[in-house]
């Protein structure tokens, strides 16, 4: 699989430039469950591919994408499974 250079990973930082948001607000999304991250130890990093979802969902839709209402669908759909005996993962 190559990414012909492209990280797996933003810091929030990164992150937060590319979506043009300070990056207290990020954190703030993060530490809500707002905005997909994931988290080692006392460091969150942000997913290339949670990010390339967002812009590609807001721009194929014309609307606002609202990363909190994504994530949310993701748990639900995991307890789902998890509840009709799939994989919790």
């Amino acid at each position: 699989m190559s990414n012909a250079g492209k990280p797996v990973f933003y810091t929030v930082r990164e992150a937060a430039r590319i979506v043009r948001v300070d990056p207290s607000t990020l954190y703030r999304a993060i530490r809500e469950d707002a905005f997909p991250a994931v988290r080692v130890r006392y460091r969150y990093v942000i997913p290339a591919a949670a990010l390339e979802r967002l812009i590609s969902e807001a721009a194929e839709s014309g609307r606002c994408v609202d990363p909190a209402r994504i994530v949310a669908e993701r748990r639900t759909a995991r307890e789902v499974a998890r509840l009709a005996g799939g994989d919790a993962w």
